[in-house]
């Protein structure tokens, strides 16, 4: 009994998991604050001084735990050290922030000022959102101070293009208050780039907003960017503002940064549940398929890989993408070993302008090795040359099509001088035989 005591003793001074502190209560605006009152945002107050603050609850999207599977795949991309680092640090949600700024500017540089800054993290079951507003330049410091409480609140950082854009810019706004020190992150993951690797091949552009209409669904997330403003427009619309303009462009301001934070959240839910399904399935586009095929591959997932590929080809897969699909498929039966598979696929693109060279070239290889069939090798190696020629433009670089042609005339040169000692062979048995009779 005295051992359970002194046991439970000390699991008593083990440190208990505090929550992330709730904001601080904003004040009323006063009735001379227009931009605030049509808002309908509070004051918040610091040391540094004043801000607009709007906090807005949204049920959409949904939060949904998240696949083990998906932050790894998602940290992959990275060193050992950095990668485990960033699974540890998203392995609790409620750790998460996501964020988006709007800007003086797109360009940067130190005389860019982030003069809204969007968070938004999960709270009971939906999205909490708020939005730090600068009235003017002078209230920077009470916003970039919020925002370093935020962050060490929730130190696991979600945005889209925010690795090269928002995230820089805030550290160096930081850096310029020099009495304010930029918050450290635990984590970073930035959806930009997987989003551009999954859907890429269908939509071309992977701006936030073409992904919401084509990829996410809109209705159901309870908002449509019909009404909404051009990115290129925000800047003048706060410097207008800044001029003595009047504040309602900027109300069209805080809905955009809204719809983005909401987006961004959503994107994170399906980039979720394409990663963590199992492609067979899957009952996306073709393009998305092929799209998650190549992301899989380049992370160490060619099983599941080749499963997303076939899908992609059995789902009706554009034209123009059949033959790179065949070629991942070949590629990867030759990893494994299933050279007459490989063989068989290599065959179905060896006309193919941009594919064809380097399938002639495999199928040379696998007749010279696998099948010792060296006038067949010679043919594919011949064949391979042509179609180099003919489709150079087309294919690969001039370089590398210079190798890979050099490599083919060894290549046939040797098959030909191996035929023709065949050849010689044959003759030879030929007068033997004819001797015996």
């Amino acid at each position: 009994m005295a051992a359970l005591d002194k046991f439970a003793r000390l699991a008593a001074l083990k440190p208990v998991r505090v929550p992330p502190a709730l904001p601080k209560a904003l004040r009323a605006p006063q009735e001379e604050d227009s931009l605030a009152r049509l808002l309908g945002a509070g004051i918040g107050c610091n040391q540094f001084g004043e801000h607009v603050a709007i906090r807005n609850w949204y049920s959409t999207p949904e939060f949904a735990e998240p696949s083990p599977a998906t932050l790894d795949l998602l940290s992959q991309n990275r060193s050992d050290t950095v990668a485990r680092r960033t699974r540890c640090a998203f392995a609790d949600p409620a750790k998460w922030l996501f964020l988006d700024t709007e800007t003086t500017g797109l360009a940067g540089g130190t005389g860019t000022y982030a003069f809204l800054v969007g968070l938004a993290w999960w709270d009971a079951g939906g999205l909490q959102v708020e939005q730090l507003l600068l009235r003017d330049f002078s209230e920077e410091h009470s916003v970039l101070h919020e925002l370093a409480q935020r962050i060490a609140e929730r130190p696991a950082l979600i945005t889209f293009n925010g690795k090269t854009f928002d995230w820089p810019l805030l550290e160096n706004r930081f850096t310029m208050t020099r009495s304010i020190p930029a918050p450290r992150l635990a984590g970073h993951l930035d959806l930009l780039h997987p989003a551009r690797a999954l859907w890429k091949f269908r939509l071309g552009s992977v701006r936030l907003s073409e992904l919401e209409r084509q990829v996410l669904d809109p209705v159901r997330l309870g908002w449509t960017r019909d009404d909404d403003i051009r990115s290129a427009d925000i800047p003048q619309f706060y410097f207008d503002y800044l001029r003595g303009g009047p504040p309602g462009p900027l109300a069209a301001v805080i809905r955009h940064n809204q719809m983005d934070l909401r987006g961004l959240a959503a994107l994170f839910g399906k980039i979720d549940a394409l990663l963590s399904a199992r492609p067979a399935e899957s009952r996306d586009h073709s393009l998305d398929l092929f799209g998650l095929s190549r992301f899989l591959r380049r992370r160490g997932q060619p099983e599941r890989a080749r499963s997303a590929c076939t899908l992609a080809l059995d789902s009706g897969l554009p034209a123009e993408f059949r033959a790179q699909a065949r070629r991942e498929l070949a590629l990867h039966a030759r990893r494994r070993g299933e050279h007459e598979e490989a063989a068989a696929l290599w065959q179905e693109i060896a006309g193919d302008p941009e594919h064809g060279p380097q399938a002639c070239e495999q199928l040379a290889i696998y007749y010279e090795r696998r099948v010792r069939d060296y006038r067949r090798a010679a043919e594919f190696a011949q064949l391979a040359i042509a179609n180099l020629r003919r489709f150079r433009s087309n294919a690969l670089s001039n370089a590398r099509a210079t190798r890979l042609e050099r490599s083919l005339q060894r290549r046939l040169a040797r098959l030909q001088t191996r035929l023709a000692a065949e050849g010689r062979s044959r003759e030879i048995f030929a007068q033997a035989l004819d001797g015996r009779c």
